[in-house]
């Protein structure tokens, strides 16, 4: 028997069919009959399960089997004992629309705390503030076809070859059909190698290259002053502001030869569609909001806007990061893209039944954790303690949280080893539910083997019961979309709720179509000044480097999964030819390196990367302790590739 489904690796959610193997679909819009390594193995991840509740009392304590029942009463005993803003949910992009919905609703809806937020606050904030100030709204507002298809494609600040390994591909393809790419990254990456021109631009240089080339577009005519009168909100101040760039100084300051800018203005007057592309290189940053902005603003100021093939394609890392935003699931949303106002909330309470909603956002991953002194924190489906920066002050407020919840499928996450209780949840293969992708596209994921654990969603609906709240009689996971899409009809933009479960069985739906203006008041863009805040920490005699984290293509975060199935090195630091040679280093040595925050040994590897920058894979479990905890002020983005080291040869 065949079963169709979609990954749960990364955003880009590649369509499978499952027999004795996993195969892509063909006809599926966004992988088109490609697959990457660790998709076509994931369904070989079937060891390191945890299958039974286990709990300890205190942290110094070994684990205990218990039953699911004592250990839904240890939750509800604790969340009554305690008040609504010491109590927090910390949700993950790989969970469910589904297991998001319940989850939010619970508690924002009943428990009544805004402290309700995602993984995602880790890698996408900095875009959804960014897209919510320049159109309105946290939508993505066209898709990787778009991208596919245009004359140019410009990532910024991202390596799509290793986080977006089957859109790489289709990319790769475009080329042969005459797309032209540029790539902007201070590392030479297995994307750059495909670019018809690789800048290689300095650490945090980013708004000073998006200034200088805004400035270009103003010097040489190449503003859509017709489009901004029609589509945009903006006043004379905005072009004050840009007629006092001086470009050369800004080429300087980030990094960038003249000759380099040149022909990428150059590029950008000669071709007509035009689709840029960011990841974690502008987001995660603790200026990541200003970063955005100032790329979207390249787009409005040339037009290319609201139409087919042209536009910010912002690309999101998790499976289901994308999904979590559209229930709501962050703690600065109330729920279907609706903010914290008096009329939102009372739209929500009359839908869920319930009263007492907080009346403005809640505390933020980071901040939840490490200043929100919590009694009670659930997490589900992700790893804090591996991917908060400043690892030992996030271990510190782990340790001082009364009970910590951990729902998970594996064993072994550095967050279970400050755990009070675990409680197993389904993985891949044995859940059913939808996941949204990064451009706005709802599949349903299928089950092929026997479910022996239940579904978050199910945790949380009886938790919800426990604790003595209606609204939580679900039966299956078509229930609760039902619900979660007839609450779509709040939102403004999402139509979500024209999406019919049973069909998704055949086919996905891809929400928002037919939006092609921004989704402010007035239906224009917003035309936002910014410029360099310059609030992360500086390289100094002490720490003369710069550290970036990266990704690796054939690895998932923590490894949990994709340990179990490929080998790939992750414990190396990637190092300039030259760094190397001033240091006496060699190819393979081991060297201490240390920030201000904590210190880690690892064998460097050769790179083409910037002078004075090195990398570290997000994979290696022990790269936080180097992070510094700087977030940015809008978004609460942590600031993960602007850390300060020193490298020793040991």
């Amino acid at each position: 028997m065949k079963f169709k489904s979609v990954c749960s690796y990364c955003g880009v959610g590649c369509g499978f069919e499952i027999k004795n193997r996993i195969k892509p679909l063909k006809d599926y819009p966004a992988n088109r009959g490609l697959i990457c390594k660790k998709g076509s193995l994931e369904d070989k991840v079937v060891n390191n399960r945890i299958l039974k509740p286990l709990f300890r009392k205190n942290k110094n304590e070994e684990f205990k089997e218990i039953s699911y029942e004592e250990a839904i009463k240890i939750i509800t005993d604790k969340i009554k004992a305690s008040t609504p803003e010491k109590i927090g949910f910390y949700l993950s992009g790989q969970l469910l629309n589904e297991d998001y919905y319940i989850a939010n609703k619970l508690g924002k809806g009943f428990i009544n705390t805004a402290n309700v937020d995602t993984n995602s606050r880790t890698c996408m904030a900095s875009a959804v503030v960014g897209y919510k100030k320049t159109i309105g709204s946290d939508y993505v507002p066209l898709t990787m076809e778009d991208a596919i298809n245009s004359d140019l494609y410009i990532v910024a600040g991202g390596n799509i070859a290793e986080a977006h390994v089957v859109f790489f591909n289709r990319i790769k393809r475009a080329k042969k059909n005459g797309l032209k790419v540029v790539v902007i990254d201070p590392r030479f990456t297995k994307t750059a190698k495909i670019a018809d021109l690789y800048i290689d631009i300095n650490v945090g240089g980013d708004i000073y290259l998006f200034l200088a080339l805004a400035k270009k577009f103003l010097d040489e005519g190449m503003v859509d002053f017709e489009f901004l009168k029609e589509k945009v909100n903006f006043n004379d101040e905005y072009f004050e502001e840009l007629k006092k760039v001086d470009i050369d100084k800004y080429l300087k300051l980030a990094g960038v030869s003249k000759d380099k800018f040149e022909k990428l203005a150059e590029m950008w007057r000669e071709n007509e569609n035009i689709v840029g592309s960011w990841t974690m290189g502008l987001n995660q940053s603790s200026e990541g909001v200003e970063k955005n902005i100032a790329f979207i603003n390249l787009f409005i100021l040339t037009g290319k806007m609201f139409k087919d093939l042209n536009g910010p394609l912002s690309l999101t890392g998790q499976p289901n990061a994308m999904g979590g935003r559209e229930v709501g699931g962050l703690a600065t949303t109330l729920a279907v893209h609706l903010d914290y106002t008096p009329e939102n909330v009372k739209k929500v309470e009359e839908f869920w039944k319930t009263e007492n909603i907080p009346n403005k956002p809640g505390l933020t991953a980071d901040e939840m954790v490490k200043k929100g002194k919590l009694k009670v924190l659930i997490v589900a489906h992700t790893d804090p303690v591996y991917h908060l920066p400043n690892r030992s002050e996030t271990e510190k407020a782990f340790s001082e949280i009364d009970l910590v919840v951990e729902l998970n499928a594996y064993k072994g996450s550095e967050t279970s080893k400050f755990a009070n209780l675990i409680i197993p949840v389904a993985p891949w293969g044995e859940k059913e539910g939808t996941q949204t992708n990064l451009d706005r596209l709802i599949t349903l994921q299928m089950p092929f083997r026997k479910k022996q654990t239940k579904q978050d969603w199910e945790v949380f609906a009886n938790i919800a019961k426990a604790l003595g709240f209606s609204g939580f009689d679900f039966n299956s996971s078509k229930e609760v979309f039902n619900e979660y899409k007839e609450m779509t009809k709040l939102s403004l933009d999402m139509n979500i709720y024209e999406c019919d479960y049973d069909k998704l069985k055949e086919k996905p739906f891809r929400w928002g179509e037919n939006l092609k203006e921004a989704l402010t008041s007035n239906k224009k863009a917003n035309l936002l000044w910014v410029e360099k805040q310059n609030r992360s920490l500086k390289p100094d005699s002490k720490y003369p480097f710069l550290l970036i984290t990266t990704r690796l293509a054939n690895h998932w975060h923590s490894m949990t999964k994709t340990a179990q199935v490929i080998n790939d090195e992750v414990e190396f630091v990637e190092m300039n030819e030259e760094d190397m040679k001033d240091l006496n280093i060699k190819e393979g040595d081991l060297v201490l390196i240390k920030s201000q925050f904590g210190e880690v040994n690892l064998k460097v590897k050769k790179s083409e990367i910037k002078k004075k920058v090195v990398a570290i894979p997000m994979h290696y479990r022990k790269v936080n302790f180097l992070t510094n905890p700087i977030l940015d002020p809008v978004s609460k983005e942590p600031d993960y590739n602007h850390t300060p080291v020193n490298i020793r040869k040991i």
